[in-house]
């Protein structure tokens, strides 16, 4: 009997329209575009602009174009994961409202919660309901509208984030088109990347919201030395297990925090940097949405078989790696 494992059989993903530019947010705060530019590699970010918009919104039509590009209908999806920090609400949860947007009848979801790290996080999980035999058709979300829980008035955190989606999904093969995973936590880092309020810790109240305490925080040294080190040591290791070298390698899809993160990881991978999937400059830091919005992005490049390191850092901490064989060509979709 043929092993199944979990193939990538199509990518959907979603941005706003509005861009916030670097030379808007020199209005914002104390910061200039050159400053952004060389501490972060980024040049706008998207923003989810509207009354009564949210997460969902942006998940609503990545999935919407999966299914348009794999030919089959919402009914046909048995499971959703939903990575986001952002959920619509605290409950129900994001996968349960877009499924019922979109008609996926069948389908039964959740969100999962691993701030950036979340896409990586929930296609594992989704690649073991597919391995397990009993679904055949498993989307797997990465999304955030990160401008609802950023201070625009923080340096330290508005500068990065920007708003978007984007969805795969996972359906059963058996010519080893699947995928291996190397996922980490560490929850002693909580002190320099959290939201502190809005759970049941710290419930909303007057003071919590005057306080500031419903945004995100983020401590930028301690995170970068510890995710400069951990994103690139995790995704060599995930080489050093399947016994890949660099020339093995078709991609690194790295999530997108930080230029001087993405070009830690590729060195230490020894990738050039034709090989590096970038549009950081583009969209900024999407927390969950960021990987999966690489793909979507580069699509059009990749062929059946190439092998991708995908690998990730956020709060938590939280980080991995996973090595993904290509299953398809763009011209035979």
């Amino acid at each position: 009997m043929q092993k199944v494992t979990a193939a990538i059989t199509a990518v959907g993903g979603y941005v706003p329209e509005y861009r916030l530019t670097n030379t808007e947010l020199e209005k914002m705060v104390d910061t200039t575009d050159e400053w952004i530019k060389t501490r972060t590699g980024i040049e706008e970010r998207r923003i989810l602009k509207g009354e009564g918009l949210a997460t969902s919104d942006m998940v609503i039509p990545a999935v919407r174009e999966l299914c348009a590009k794999r030919g089959i209908s919402p009914e046909e999806i048995d499971c959703m994961i939903v990575a986001t920090v952002t959920p619509d609400m605290v409950f129900p949860a994001t996968a349960n409202l877009v499924c019922d947007k979109i008609g996926a009848k069948n389908a039964w979801g959740f969100d999962l919660s691993a701030a950036c790290s979340g896409f990586l996080y929930a296609l594992s999980t989704g690649a073991m309901y597919i391995e397990s035999g009993r679904y055949k058709k498993v989307v797997v979300v990465g999304a955030d509208k990160m401008s609802a829980i950023i201070d625009y008035s923080d340096r330290a955190t508005c500068i990065i984030f920007g708003d978007g989606a984007g969805a795969v999904l996972l359906e059963p093969d058996t010519e080893g088109l699947g995928l291996d995973s190397i996922l980490k936590s560490d929850g002693s880092g909580a002190p320099y990347l959290h939201m502190k309020a809005g759970g049941s810790l710290y419930p909303a109240t007057v003071d919590t919201v005057t306080r500031h305490m419903h945004f995100a925080y983020q401590e930028g040294k301690a995170v970068f030395k510890f995710a400069v080190t951990e994103m690139a040591d995790v995704a060599f290791q995930i080489m050093e297990r399947n016994d890949l070298t660099d020339k093995d390698i078709a991609w690194l899809v790295p999530h997108q925090a930080n230029k001087r993160i993405i070009d830690a990881t590729a060195s230490r991978m020894n990738l050039p940097t034709e090989k590096v999937m970038i549009n950081i400059q583009r969209y900024g830091n999407t927390t969950a949405g960021t990987i999966p919005l690489c793909l979507w992005d580069y699509e059009s490049q990749l062929k059946k078989g190439d092998l991708l390191v995908l690998a990730a850092f956020g709060g938590g901490f939280t980080w991995g790696s996973i090595l993904v064989k290509w299953a398809y060509s763009p011209q035979a979709t």
